[in-house]
């Protein structure tokens, strides 16, 4: 078989040229060609059995049958933290539903319109490569960001909805299980609840991304060392007690982020979701999570593991709401220079950013007009949502609009908002919605998700094993490479 081939490859290379930067470019060129999309669960455990063992290397075991991408299972004699092409810490940062069009909207929205060019952002700065998205075959070309996060977990596809198990719903290896198995510190700092698909996929198992409770329930077996965002609604008192038998410290505001000087720390923020940027006046707190996490994780001179993910763009991807995507474009862009500092301060860690998907099909420009008014989206003061609850909680609210707004609306502006006003919050959001984007001129496909291939960030040592075009799972295998190996990984779950 092809991928049998190519995954031979990838030991070979990787077994007896490790200490070297040209094995990096190697492995990655063979990466770049295995695509599991079509594998099927007996084919992946045959494949990776048969690998194994051809190669001599030592068996997983296991409590419950788990996959584990072949690349992983390879035992190295060399410490991460002394070969100048492998990082001793690795960050992966997720744009979630974060395409293309919204990291080019950024930098026209961050452009100083006072300047004759356009100036950088951090993704254009960081740009090496691009990444498919799509889920296993049984899932179609458009993936959610379950199976999307498993791929970027794992190696592996499966379909949508799967939090790291196969498509037999058979747990499948993480990167973070494979970290902690070899002695590093793990965590994930993210804008969403901490039991989101995301982060679930890199730290537990379940057949379904709804499966809330559980999945923060089944967060007791991670051993995780940092866990921070949102999501108290889903941590029950007992539950929490029994985190903080386990050695967590439990904090739930942000001013107490520098009470904590030490892991563990389950860190829950928000009933669900951290606020809006554009509505928190405070602002900063995805990139606060992401330094705090950075501080405690290392201190293990074994190194660490951290998932960062921009929950929130997807979210304002799918209402279709410019106004609070660039919001959330703009702290997530803060927390990848947040790291990109550590990166270049420390020089044994590795950054890897990506998306998860493309949501909402952006448009700049629209209805054949060529052009796109990002000034107007500065001038907006708090997200639509917002917006609209308190225009329906004032009687003078055609003054408040045009303040939140930041320009005087039409006389049709306002009959639509009058209309709207009487029929809800809901149907005023809307309204609301439509009328940013068309002074704007956004345009979007849908409220959902749409197949656009992502882009791929990267820095630090490893970078260019991101570079070009690759699978999701690549990225997986790609950084699973990296890790240091032990000699035997005993996961129970």
């Amino acid at each position: 078989m092809h991928l049998r081939r190519t995954l031979g490859l990838l030991l070979s290379l990787t077994l007896w040229f490790s200490n070297t930067t040209v094995a990096n470019e190697l492995i990655a060129e063979a990466a770049i060609n295995t695509d599991t999309a079509s594998q099927t669960q007996a084919e992946a455990a045959v494949t990776s059995e048969a690998i194994l063992e051809k190669a001599a290397i030592e068996q997983v075991v296991i409590d419950d049958p788990v996959i584990v991408a072949p690349i992983t299972a390879l035992k190295s004699t060399n410490k991460a933290s002394t070969t100048a092409a492998k990082p001793k810490n690795m960050v992966i940062m997720v744009g979630d539903g974060m395409g293309p069009a919204y990291t080019s909207a950024y930098r026209y929205f961050k452009d100083n319109p006072n300047t004759q060019e356009i100036e950088q952002t951090v993704f254009d700065r960081l740009l090496v490569g691009m990444a498919s998205t799509y889920p296993a075959r049984s899932s179609g070309y458009v993936t959610d960001s379950a199976a999307s996060a498993t791929a970027l977990a794992t190696g592996f596809k499966t379909y949508n909805g799967a939090i790291s198990v196969d498509e037999n719903k058979r747990p499948l290896t993480t990167i973070m299980e494979l970290a902690k198995a070899a002695g590093l510190s793990t965590g994930v700092a993210v804008s969403s609840q901490v039991n989101h698909a995301t982060p679930a996929a890199f730290l537990t198992h379940n057949e379904h991304r709804k499966n809330y409770k559980a999945i923060a329930q089944s967060y007791l077996n991670t051993d995780a060392d940092v866990i921070l965002g949102g999501g108290q609604q889903y941590f029950s008192a007992e539950l929490l007690l029994q985190f903080k038998d386990k050695g967590y410290q439990h904090i739930t505001e942000f001013e107490q982020l520098d009470s904590i000087t030490e892991p563990k720390v389950l860190g829950l923020f928000a009933p669900v979701q951290l606020p809006w940027v554009i509505d928190d006046k405070q602002g900063h707190k995805l990139s606060s999570l992401t330094k705090k996490a950075l501080e405690l994780l290392a201190q293990n001179d074994q190194g660490f593991v951290l998932l960062v993910e921009g929950s929130l763009i997807d979210w304002a991807g799918h209402d279709n709401d410019i106004a609070s995507v660039m919001g959330e474009m703009d702290e997530f862009a803060n927390a990848i220079e947040v790291v990109e500092q550590f990166v270049r301060q420390r020089k044994d860690t590795l950054m890897v950013v990506t998306a998860d998907h493309n949501t909402g099909g952006l448009s700049i420009g629209t209805n054949g007009e060529y052009e796109w008014q990002p000034q107007l989206i500065h001038a907006i003061n708090a997200s639509p949502t917002n917006i609209a609850q308190q225009l329906i909680a004032t009687d003078d609210w055609q003054t408040k609009f045009n303040q939140l707004i930041g320009f005087d609306a039409s006389q049709e502006e306002l009959t639509q908002l009058s209309n709207a006003r009487m029929q809800g919050e809901k149907q005023l959001t809307a309204t609301i919605l439509t009328i940013i984007d068309a002074r704007t001129n956004t345009g979007w496909t849908t409220l959902g998700h749409t197949g656009l291939d992502v882009q791929v960030f990267a820095a630090g040592p490893g970078e260019r094993l991101f570079s070009g075009h690759q699978n999701n799972t690549d990225i997986a295998t790609k950084m699973m490479s990296l890790l240091p190996q032990s000699q035997t990984v005993i996961i129970s779950n």
